[in-house]
């Protein structure tokens, strides 16, 4: 009769580990599938999404303004968010309208889509709009306005910030810009063109010397310029799929045409 006790015990106990080790590899299924979808929907949706009403944004500001769709350029397609810290001053540019620029613009809402960016090199064609928060601007695929720089046209510094990866990732592709490239700038009352003049690789993201009226990284201080001027500033993160460091590429107005 022991050993029939201890056979039944054994056989208890075994089964017993089985169902845990079921249950295990039930649950590590699980949640591989989970993070699998969550991967999916990062890398995926949220760019399929923020694309398609980026789209359907520039698609509204050129009915509004009476324009027709015009041809982003040949190119490759393209934080995370690539904001900067803010630098403290907040009168970008000299104060007086210069000739480059048109008529008064009245300061945009916040998170207002009030401009359209075009980089024939990379194919891209996004809004712009006033402010750099990730929900109520980076996310849905827009390049944000860093509120305190100056705006298209005017003198001093134009600095935007857009994603790398995920949710529309409109500054994707944004190391791929050399010097003479274009960067095209819409607005209701006029088209200002930038030449890409200069990159800086890697910077910090507290390095707000990129965003000042004559941007010049306080880290690495031979990046920048030393003269006023008419400045378009682009940021995003690197390396991709992290938000450690900040990628900024400079351009000079080289061109603007009333609408």
């Amino acid at each position: 009769m022991r050993l029939h006790v201890l056979h039944h015990g054994i056989r208890r106990r075994r089964a017993r580990r089985r169902r845990v080790l079921w249950t295990g590899g039930e649950l590590l299924v699980t949640v591989g599938v989970v993070l699998l979808l969550l991967v999916v929907h990062q890398l995926w949706w949220t760019n399929r999404e923020a694309r398609q009403g980026a789209e359907r944004k520039v698609e509204a500001l050129e009915r509004e303004w009476g324009t027709g769709p015009a041809e982003p350029g040949g190119g490759a397609g393209g934080d995370s968010g690539g904001s900067v810290a803010s630098p403290r001053d907040t009168r970008a540019g000299s104060g007086r309208t210069p000739a480059a620029a048109t008529g008064p613009i009245s300061p945009p809402r916040w998170s207002q889509a009030y401009a359209i960016l075009t980089i024939p090199r990379l194919g891209l064609r996004v809004p712009i709009a006033e402010g750099i928060g990730k929900q109520s601007v980076l996310n849905k695929g827009y390049v944000g306005h860093y509120p305190g720089t100056q705006q298209p046209g005017r003198a001093g510094n134009f600095a935007l910030a857009g994603h790398r990866n995920t949710h529309g990732e409109p500054f994707r592709y944004l190391n791929r810009l050399t010097a003479g490239d274009t960067v095209r700038v819409e607005t209701e009352s006029a088209t200002y063109t930038y030449a890409v003049d200069r990159t800086l690789p890697q910077t910090s993201a507290r390095d707000s010397g990129v965003l000042r009226p004559v941007p010049r990284s306080t880290v690495r201080p031979a990046y920048g310029y030393r003269e006023p001027g008419y400045y378009v500033t682009l940021t995003t993160c690197t390396p991709e799929y992290t938000s450690r460091y900040r990628l900024v590429v400079w351009g000079k107005l080289v061109s603007m045409r009333p609408r």
